[in-house]
């Protein structure tokens, strides 16, 4: 039992395997809440059979607009698995036919997932799907084990971090761990089929209220990111959670504000996807049943 600093909260908590006092409040065993076929990532994740994503149980981040608040702000669904477990149903959705094997918000559960990559080598990519909000000494002990990385670059101003996910220091943590997420990868690796095989995404959601902070965000990426790294535009948000109590992103966001901002992704000539704003639907939310679990006890 070590105090842990996997996230750049660095709380320093104990966690037991299955209890921790910790800002994500989840323990040191990987507590996953669905393990199934999604179809609604980028076409080149998804594919036409779709991304094998597992769901992590928690999270470090813990936006107040989180649309899996159900597993990661209340943790009211998920089951333990060991490493070896895990990597069962890595190889369970492959058998399914996926794409690859999509891990979603494991930052906190970090070494177990590591462990579970290195019982057997996938033989599809790895894809770790991400807020953003990593340290780069958890990123290097992923390092070999993930092919694609798929971060969020939620936020360019600190106030709007700390008044949204009480993370003053997500700017400085998310530049520093894309930075070094697109290090480890390289520019992406798209084959035939369009499908990726090797590269970095980084995923932007529009907020209603906040364009300046999109753009700033669209800005950086420009200036930062290097060469054959794909930018994402998301606009599928909507409110949930305490967010529907909390203006103005207690609402979608408007034609205005999606056109401004994706007429700013075009002028600086960032590649990789625009998302429509049709996108924005409660049917696109994963239903967390713990399907893809139940021969686990």
């Amino acid at each position: 039992m070590n105090a842990c600093r996997l996230c750049p909260r660095e709380c320093g908590a104990l966690r037991l395997e299955k209890s921790g006092n910790g800002y994500c409040r989840m323990g040191t065993m990987p507590s996953v809440a669905r393990a199934a076929l999604h179809y609604w990532e980028e076409p080149c994740i998804s594919g036409t059979k779709g991304s094998g994503t597992v769901f992590f149980t928690g999270c470090s981040l813990q936006c107040v607009f989180c649309q899996n608040e159900q597993i990661s702000l209340r943790r009211e669904v998920g089951k333990y698995l060991t490493p070896k477990q895990l990597s069962e149903v890595f190889f369970h959705l492959v058998d399914q036919g996926a794409h690859n094997i999509n891990l979603v918000s494991a930052c906190h559960f970090a070494p177990a997932v590591a462990e579970a990559l290195s019982y057997r080598k996938l033989p599809v990519p790895v894809v770790y799907n991400s807020s953003g909000y990593e340290s780069i000494e958890t990123l290097h002990m992923l390092e070999g084990l993930i092919d694609i990385y798929l971060p969020d670059y939620k936020y360019d101003d600190p106030a709007l971090s700390k008044e949204l996910s009480n993370a003053e220091n997500y700017v400085t943590s998310a530049r520093q761990a894309i930075l070094e997420m697109a290090r480890q990868t390289g520019p992406c690796v798209i084959d035939h089929e369009g499908l990726m095989q090797r590269g970095t995404i980084v995923r932007h959601l529009i907020l209603p209220g906040h364009t300046k902070n999109s753009i700033a965000a669209l800005d950086w990426m420009k200036e930062n990111l290097p060469k054959g790294v794909l930018v994402s535009l998301m606009a599928q948000y909507l409110p949930c959670g305490r967010a529907k109590e909390m203006p103005p992103i207690d609402r979608r966001i408007t034609e205005r504000e999606y056109q401004k901002v994706q007429s700013h992704l075009f002028q600086l000539g960032l590649e990789g996807f625009v998302q429509d704003r049709a996108s924005a639907r409660k049917k696109f939310i994963p239903s967390f049943c713990l399907e893809g679990l139940e021969s686990f006890e």
